[in-house]
């Protein structure tokens, strides 16, 4: 069977700790869209591992594979994985051979293009997730299994790098290097595709997890970002370039919508909200100077908000780590925004729920929720169509008590009824406003810190 495991709101909701909570049961973790702009971190046996391609399963020894829907930078695969024998695994990574490459030349443009938005900026990593994207769509990207044939390499550079080189040279009037030169590029590229040969790990995605799904294994997908950064269903244009959503599953690995549809579809839900990058955001406390409309560094706020407001904001940004795995920038914070999940709940269809850091929030008075929207003098539930429109939008709070700092650790070896009161009202509304119920409570950074409710393998 197949466990799909989707951010529900904006990226860094702990997804990788969910995956690496439920991975014992799975035989095979595999990633559907994104690049190395994911970071992910997972703790085993107290070790601490940031990564940001691998796929979470593989610091466990699942196989792990990233599907056709990711583009990959060859550079960072071996770099990650290299870097976890040092540390004693021994990681089993497999690479749909559909997927496509990020090429130097796609991280070059990347950071000249978000200069150049300025306003319309998205806060990219600038790793050339955005451009490779463009280039698939575009029909004149390189893909994995091009990077095992030297000839068809040679020729897909020959007829991209001229027109990436004009557009940085006679478009945004910049200077080029190697990062733009056919030789360089296939020599490199050209030394990937025979590591990867070497071994044994590219596939045809959609044909190896059907087999080990019809074999009888168990299989987990693993979205990156979130559903309101989805192309197609986020917060345009501060959004990824891809498919976060569960839709994002069938497409990204070659598996039918209905092995999906058969399996479980868990949305991982932050007890707050957190963001990198400009934009909206109507739950928001204090700000971010660069990011938060508005901010005004003077007095450390932004859209109105008061140093209560900002002091709040940066004791939850600390005691919940709310910095780029990937960048090391500050997140934006907010209160939970419960129209954004319900529309994640219904672009997702989710089958149970994961809720973490609800630890952070402990020793508040009040936690508030952003219940609903008031949208030109008409109260809405769930998030409107264009960010144009969410950033009229202001939100209606709901208060609930606070609950008070805890033994966690206790907390997560004693099971649900263990969790402070207040704390269980608050994820038993979050439940029944999504309509899916409880799978884990996220108590803590470290797997063993986790309420489990249910297992979605049993």
């Amino acid at each position: 069977m197949t466990v799909t495991i989707v951010g529900s709101q904006l990226g860094d909701e702990g997804k990788g700790g969910v995956v690496d909570l439920y991975g014992d049961a799975a035989d095979v973790v595999a990633r559907y869209q994104g690049g190395d702009n994911a970071g992910h971190t997972v703790v085993h046996d107290g070790e601490k591992y940031k990564l940001s391609l691998v796929p979470s399963g593989a610091v466990r020894g699942k196989i792990g594979v990233l599907g056709n829907g990711c583009v990959v930078n060859p550079e960072t695969l071996f770099d990650e994985i290299d870097t976890l024998r040092e540390r004693g695994l021994e990681p089993d990574v497999r690479v749909s051979e559909r997927a496509h490459v990020i090429l130097p030349y796609h991280r070059a443009l990347d950071g000249i293009e978000e200069e150049e938005k300025e306003d319309l900026a998205a806060g990219t990593t600038k790793r050339g997730i955005g451009p490779t994207y463009e280039d698939k769509a575009g029909r004149r990207g390189v893909r994995v299994g091009d990077l095992l044939d030297p000839d068809t390499l040679r020729e897909r550079l020959e007829y991209v790098v001229p027109q990436k080189k004009a557009l940085a040279e006679e478009v945004f009037d910049k200077e080029t290097g190697e990062e733009f030169d056919i030789d360089h590029l296939y020599e490199t590229y050209r030394e990937y595709g025979e590591r990867l040969a070497e071994e044994g790990m590219t596939v045809d995605c959609g044909t190896f997890l059907q087999n080990r799904i019809d074999a009888g294994d168990n299989v987990m997908l693993e979205g990156a970002q979130g559903t309101s950064l989805d192309i197609d269903h986020g917060v345009y244009p501060y959004v990824t370039s891809s498919n976060p959503t569960a839709g994002g599953a069938t497409v990204g690995t070659g598996l039918g919508p209905t092995v999906i549809g058969d399996g479980e579809v868990i949305g991982i839900v932050k007890a707050y909200l957190s963001r990198v990058g400009t934009g909206p955001l109507p739950t928001e406390l204090g700000g971010v100077e660069g990011q938060t409309p508005d901010y005004d560094a003077a007095d450390g706020a932004g859209d109105g908000a008061g140093a209560d407001e900002e002091a709040l904001a940066t004791a939850i940004r600390d005691e919940g780590g709310e910095y780029g795995t990937v960048t090391g920038r500050p997140r934006r914070v907010g209160w939970l925004d419960m129209p954004m999940l319900r529309h994640a709940a219904r672009a997702n269809g989710f089958t149970g729920l994961a809720v973490n850091h609800i630890d952070v929030l402990s020793g508040l008075d009040t936690v508030e929720v952003g219940h609903s929207y008031e949208f030109d003098g008409e109260e809405i539930f769930t998030m409107p169509p264009t960010t144009e429109q969410w950033g009229r939008c202001e939100a209606t709070f709901k208060s609930f008590d606070g609950w008070p700092d805890v033994d966690w650790t206790a907390v997560a070896e004693d099971g649900y009824e263990a969790i402070p009161e207040n704390a269980r009202t608050y994820l038993e509304y979050i439940s029944d406003e999504l309509d899916a119920p409880i799978y884990a409570v996220g108590v803590g950074p470290g797997r063993e810190e986790t309420v489990v409710v249910e297992n979605p393998y049993e």
